[in-house]
């Protein structure tokens, strides 16, 4: 029976979420499956991938074919490099303790780069944020400066308008004081 850690598909429309299991080769996508390993979520960002590394490297030491994705994944997580440095070890190439130790150190700089990118991803989001609140900000003034300067506009037009009304009562009181006087 040949053996095949897949993804099994799963959530709604436009929204999956993956499986990682162990199934026959002949069952089909979504069917029957041996063992269940964990899941994947590409719709976080780095995606989300959770499953049971000591399973998963069980099933490839008993066998197990991965698929191209599953096999970027476990590459992804270091599985086949745990695998590849076993092998090592079952030929008589390196010690079990050099192995450890060299996955060890893998492992640690491979979450100090997913750490890295994980804050980088969040400080260039909150720069992006304060940006468009900048830019909002900006705009909102520009349209209060707008609204300012047309009420000064407005009160300019109304104030020679209303000079002029008064302008003419003025001269004729003063007319009609030195025409009493003549």
């Amino acid at each position: 029976m040949a053996v095949k850690i897949r993804l099994a598909r799963r959530g709604r429309k436009k929204a999956a979420i993956y499986d990682i299991v162990v199934a026959d080769a002949r069952s089909p996508r979504d069917g029957k499956f041996i063992e269940k390993l964990g899941t994947y979520n590409p719709n976080t960002n780095p995606a989300s991938i959770d499953f049971s590394e000591e399973k998963a490297f069980q099933w490839l030491m008993n066998g197990a074919q991965p698929t191209d994705t599953v096999k970027a994944m476990l590459s992804y997580r270091g599985i086949l490099y745990k695998k590849h440095l076993q092998i090592g070890v079952v030929k008589g190439a390196i010690t079990q303790e050099t192995a450890d130790a060299r996955f060890e150190e893998w492992k640690k700089e491979k979450e100090a780069k997913i750490e890295s990118k994980r804050t980088t991803l969040g400080s260039e989001k909150e720069a992006k944020r304060k940006a468009a609140l900048d830019a909002e900000t900006k705009v909102k003034e520009a349209r209060a400066e707008a609204i300012r300067q047309r009420e000064a506009d407005k009160a300019a037009a109304n104030a020679p308008a209303a000079e002029a009304e008064e302008a003419p009562e003025a001269p004729a009181a003063e007319g009609e004081s030195t025409e009493e006087q003549a």
